[in-house]
């Protein structure tokens, strides 16, 4: 019986250090350890022996077993690493690439109708000028002469962003013409 388990130990380690997957380590795991490996079926021939017998071979049989485990988890450990180091270099990033590159997008709808109807105004040889939109009172109404009691001065057709405190206020631009004064 002795024998029997120093020929299983031999043969259980050559196989255990030529393996070099998880699943046929595991297909090792069973066939030695499993319910019905070649080691489990040592162990329970152990009743047909006699108590002195038994005392020697099953100490020998559980340090197999203990070093068969140990052994078993090592190579484990080992593969796993060795699966995830592959794994890492797989999916490995090389930060000295260049990005990616940014899709170009396009102006929208509105912006390019506006923009082609500025460019026929400017063939008919009128000027596209952009002017501030919150505008002071002088520029929107006094420079065009429109009279301090003139209905577009009023609050509701008007929108002022500030109350007269410094003698200019400031008001919505209400109309296109305040651009023409500066201008001249």
């Amino acid at each position: 019986m002795l024998n029997e388990l120093e020929e299983l130990k031999t043969r259980a380690v050559s196989e255990l250090d030529g393996i070099d997957n998880l699943s046929d380590l595991e297909k090792w795991r069973v066939r030695y350890l499993g319910r019905k490996g070649s080691l489990t079926t040592v162990l329970r021939g152990l009743g047909k022996l006699s108590v002195q017998e038994r005392r020697t071979v099953g100490a020998v049989a559980n340090e197999l077993k203990a070093t068969l485990e140990a052994r078993l988890q090592q190579k484990q450990e080992a593969l796993k690493s060795q699966d995830l180091a592959e794994v890492i270099e797989q999916t490995r990033i090389d930060v000295t690439l260049p990005g990616y590159p940014v899709s170009i997008g396009r102006l929208h709808p509105t912006t390019r109708t506006l923009r082609e109807i500025c460019a026929v105004f400017a063939s008919m040889g009128f000027q596209v000028l952009e002017g501030p939109e919150v505008e002071w009172d002088y520029y929107n109404f006094e420079a065009l002469n429109i009279p301090q009691d003139h209905p577009a001065r009023d609050m509701w057709a008007t929108f002022w962003v500030d109350t007269e405190g410094a003698g200019r206020s400031r008001l919505l631009r209400t109309h296109t013409s305040p651009m023409q004064i500066r201008l001249v």
